[in-house]
């Protein structure tokens, strides 16, 4: 006589490790592609306040000065909890950037830590680099008398 082995239950366990192992990597990317889309939206934020607030500052250095608290404050304000900005400041004039006919560009790079990432080979948390440029021109936001040339 041949026993048959009971198999009952065998499916739900089955399916439950397959759901397990499909579903957490799953979830972790969806997460992470949230977070990342986060950071690129507060760095484009950041690039475009911080090139108007270079454009409205009376000189150079005040609107460098500007610049760079307006990138803290509004990575800060999108929810990008330690997400540091590096910017950068072109124009087209030199050596003064607030003339009539300058374009001022702005870059701010920042990276974004993914969440609940391993520390690989103890070099710290995954990241991902972001970055984005906005271009104004310094006529936009400055007012010229009526003589001026634009």
């Amino acid at each position: 006589m041949t026993r048959r082995r009971d198999e009952r239950g065998s499916a739900l366990v089955e399916f439950t490790w397959l759901a397990v192992i499909l579903l957490v990597p799953l979830i972790w990317i969806v997460v992470s592609v949230f977070e990342v889309q986060r950071g690129a939206f507060a760095a484009s934020a950041a690039a475009r306040a911080a090139a108007r607030a270079y454009a409205l500052a009376p000189d150079d250095a005040t609107g460098d000065e500007r610049a760079r608290a307006v990138v803290r404050q509004v990575l800060a304000d999108q929810g990008a909890d330690g997400q540091v900005g590096t910017v950068r400041i072109r124009c087209t004039t030199a050596p003064s950037c607030h003339s009539g006919t300058s374009v001022i560009t702005v870059s701010v790079e920042s990276s974004v830590d993914l969440p609940a990432s391993p520390r690989i080979l103890g070099q710290g948390l995954a990241t991902f680099a972001v970055d984005s440029t906005h271009t104004v021109p310094i006529g936009q936001y400055v007012e010229t008398t009526a003589g001026e040339d634009r």
